[in-house]
């Protein structure tokens, strides 16, 4: 009896590893066409997402061609004086490019060795390596090293002597998924997969 009951419970367990994923997305894409349904009212639903996707690249599009422009140089430069609006806008913008901009921010990951003398090491992504404001009383230049947090959309700013880090040869996008993910990740699932 103890047998089958162990049994059933793996199958359980193996039945959850399956549909969780599979539900979570579905339920994130279905919670994404709900909300741009309530921003644009369509009637035929999924719609609403069609037309935001479309909007969303015409204005990429347009942009473009107004960045040049110097109305467009006024409005940045009014945005970038006005003190409230300033650090939301400048944040906003430099998290969004650093995921889909020109110049990508999450593309060099690192291991990162927080303490002296320590064998303990964090995953991360080197985000800043020149900028003089991230210096010591004594002029030793510090560089940015940004520690997403497992399991979750949040993270870490440290600030390390450069000697703290080493480069890692895997893709950003798989290093990215293995911290997320915890660690747990399958032979085959990145470029390079999980070696051990």
């Amino acid at each position: 009896m103890n047998k089958i009951l162990r049994r059933i419970g793996r199958y359980f367990l193996q039945g959850l590893a399956y549909t969780v994923p599979i539900t979570v997305t579905i339920y994130v894409l279905y919670e994404l066409f709900v909300i741009s349904d309530k921003v644009l009212p369509m009637e035929t639903p999924g719609l609403g997402i069609l037309v935001l996707l479309g909007l969303v690249t015409l204005v990429g599009f347009i942009g473009s061609f107004l960045i040049s422009l110097p109305l467009f140089s006024f409005l940045e430069n009014l945005l970038n004086k006005t003190p409230l609006i300033k650090i939301i806008y400048t944040s906003v913008k430099d998290l969004v490019n650093a995921f889909v901009g020109q110049k990508k921010s999450f593309n060099k990951p690192v291991l990162v060795q927080l303490y002296e003398n320590s064998a303990i090491k964090r995953v991360g992504f080197l985000t800043n390596e020149g900028w003089e404001g991230l210096q010591t009383a004594g002029g030793d230049a510090l560089v940015t090293v940004y520690l997403p947090h497992s399991f979750a959309i949040s993270g870490q700013v440290f600030l390390v002597p450069p000697h703290y880090i080493t480069p890692l040869k895997t893709k950003s996008t798989d290093v990215m998924k293995y911290i997320i993910a915890g660690g747990v990740i399958r032979d085959g699932e990145g470029e390079k997969g999980n070696q051990n």
